[in-house]
């Protein structure tokens, strides 16, 4: 079963840009959809981006033409650009395979 451990959070300022990293501890190339959540103090986890092994990217309205997804199948890794961040971007990020178990996240704050 494979894992994922994410990394690249930070604070950052209203208008600024994270890249956020998630590796994983084996081969990603046969998951067919793997995705970025997120969850904010109070509120539920949600789905922000997810990509299949053919590349069709899905992402939250909220999120749509500023965030972008992509996935590197030979290094096993998994990304979110993550541009224009709004104070209500703030949140852990986690980045999940259907079969995983949920990581401890990377926690994005977005403030001046």
């Amino acid at each position: 079963q494979v894992q994922f451990v994410e990394s690249g959070g930070g604070l950052v300022q209203p208008g600024g840009s994270l890249r956020l990293s998630c590796a994983a501890s084996g081969s990603i190339a046969s998951i067919y959809a793997l995705g970025w959540y997120r969850q904010a103090p109070g509120k539920q986890r949600e789905l922000v981006a997810s990509i299949t092994n053919g590349g069709i990217t899905n992402y939250a309205d909220s999120v749509e033409g500023r965030f972008t997804i992509s996935r590197h199948n030979a290094k096993n890794m998994v990304y979110l650009q993550m541009n224009s961040l709004k104070p209500e971007d703030t949140a852990a990020y986690y980045c999940k395979g259907p079969t995983s178990n949920w990581g401890q996240g990377t926690q994005v704050t977005v403030s001046s």
